[in-house]
């Protein structure tokens, strides 16, 4: 049984095209620049600064705690001293759906928001942040539920027991609706202004920054804290921010129609049956087990992990044997970032330029490391990165193109670094901050470095260097949630501190520690 659908690419284009009405003559005519926003806080704009960075959080209370909620409480500590907050995706688990927002984001982040002292007050789509939150959409954030899922959640037994406990799949009546909740969340949500005038002093209200000749968004915290756009750019302390929707380029390429396209077929084929065959006989264990019982109530919390992972592993082996023809990418926003990467390069008041998104192109969490979507989000990235570096020439020197990656959808906090890949990629420092909340991921068991196959040699394209996620057995399971503070110091190139924070669940108690900061 299908439990999630993923929209297709175009749809979630078409989609977020017509919420923030892009292009449109109105926004054209003024200069609008849809994809960049200014940071209006009110301070200085200093070339040392730090922010925090969370992702995967999205989940609600369990039974005896709640993860998003110690980890937020943690992040508190450094709020002060952090200009703004990137979040990697998967804001609100299962589906995205509006009715879990206040339960998922809006309760465990209440001291961030506006009123947040009454956040049973706070609507989704009326959200306003004390400090500037910047998230990305994550793969949950465009899910949506099939009605008879969601009508098996609310009346059926034995889903319905399983469903009422505290422990539980974070499953309503409905999903995100190609991702309109995240949409009416975060982004300026133009669609509903309906009136002509309405629009336009809308628009020169809240676009009045001045950049590039143009205007663009102006974010201003306890003010207005909306998106342009699902895809988007700033700068602070002269570093340039890249925010992506990997979710339109993630799609694999066809199986060949060839010999090793069907052995390959077969291989994806066996790994969903025995996916569909895993989730069956976990739901059958977890309906004979008591949530109010702590030693079970452990128990389900790892059957639900395993379950969401087994569900992730059918819908990657799913996109990739439904990817037929020619495939559909975003080569809209990827060409947005070559030129806007290579714009960076130009101008010579920029001195660091870092990316976030949800999908990891390098990971070794053991769900994630093989997956097709993994291997597509590479391949992409590459491509632009290649044609920048083309374009970049001798500018770049021995510096490389990105100075830092941000990425979630894999359950750790994981930091890697590739080597010389033969493409534009080549040492580059990415981490995954995706253990904020949800469950928790093992890394893999063949190893720390990432080879790729290149003719008939195996070469080595990246290593991790740090990995922190679920480990240990039964009453000695460790579950180690994090967050990052970066702190950016001066200079060019621009160094980052890497401060990790670990809230660890061990034992049925909090743990707090710190992993030791790097610097790259």
């Amino acid at each position: 049984m299908e439990f999630v659908s993923d929209p297709p690419v175009w749809m979630k284009i078409q989609k977020m095209k017509q919420r923030v009405r892009w292009q449109e003559p109105i926004i054209v005519k003024r200069g609008i620049d849809q994809t960049q926003l200014v940071i209006d806080d009110g301070q200085e704009d200093r070339p040392e600064f730090s922010f925090l960075v969370v992702g995967d959080s999205g989940s609600g209370a369990h039974r005896s705690h709640h993860p998003q909620r110690q980890i937020a409480e943690q992040m508190l500590l450094h709020r002060n001293d952090c200009r703004f907050v990137v979040h990697t995706g998967d804001v609100v688990y299962l589906v995205g759906s509006r009715e879990y927002y206040h339960k998922n984001f809006i309760e465990p982040y209440r001291e961030f928001l506006v009123n947040g002292e009454n956040p049973k007050n706070i609507k989704y789509d009326r959200m306003l942040f004390n400090q500037p939150f910047l998230p990305v959409p994550g793969n949950h954030d465009y899910y949506d539920l099939p009605f008879l899922y969601g009508l098996l959640a609310q009346t059926a037994l034995p889903l319905r027991r399983l469903f009422r406990s505290q422990i539980d799949f974070d499953a309503g009546w409905h999903g995100s609706f190609q991702g309109e909740a995240y949409a009416k969340a975060f982004l300026d949500y133009l669609l509903n202004i309906n009136n002509k005038q309405q629009l336009e002093e809308h628009l020169d209200r809240y676009y009045n920054a001045n950049i590039n000749n143009g205007r663009c968004l102006r974010y201003q915290p306890k003010e207005f804290t909306r998106l342009p756009n699902r895809y988007y750019t700033f700068r602070s302390g002269d570093i340039d921010f890249f925010a992506l929707d990997s979710n339109t380029f993630n799609t694999p390429l066809p199986l060949s129609e060839d010999a090793e396209g069907d052995a390959n077929r077969r291989i994806l084929e066996k790994r969903r049956a025995d996916a569909r065959r895993e989730q069956q006989e976990i739901l059958r264990t977890m309906d004979s087990l008591n949530p109010d019982r702590p030693e079970e109530a452990e128990q389900l919390d790892d059957l639900r992990t395993k379950l969401e992972q087994l569900e992730e592993i059918e819908n990657d082996v799913d996109k990739h044997l439904n990817a037929t023809g020619e495939v559909t990418v975003d080569w809209e926003q990827l060409n947005w970032l070559q030129q806007r990467l290579i714009e960076s390069w130009h101008t010579d008041s920029v001195r660091g330029r870092v990316i976030y998104l949800h999908h990891p192109p390098y990971v070794t969490e053991a769900t994630k490391w093989y997956q097709s979507q993994t291997l597509a989000v590479r391949d992409r990235l590459r491509e632009v990165l290649d044609e920048v570096a083309k374009a970049v020439g001798n500018l770049a020197g021995d510096r490389p193109l990105v100075d830092l990656v941000l990425t979630g959808h894999a359950h750790c906090l994981e930091y890697l670094r590739t080597g010389n890949t033969g493409h534009g990629d080549s040492h580059i420092n990415w981490i995954i901050c995706g253990g904020s909340g949800y469950s928790l991921r093992r890394q893999r068991e063949s190893g720390l470095e990432i080879t790729e196959q290149l003719g008939k040699d195996i070469r080595t394209v990246a290593r991790s260097l740090l990995f922190v996620g679920r480990s240990g057995q039964g009453y000695h399971k460790h579950r180690p949630y994090s967050f990052l503070r970066v702190d950016v110091r001066s200079g060019t190139p621009p160094k980052f501190v890497i401060r990790p924070f670990v809230v660890e669940r061990y034992q049925q108690q909090w743990h707090e520690s710190e992993v030791k900061p790097f610097e790259i």
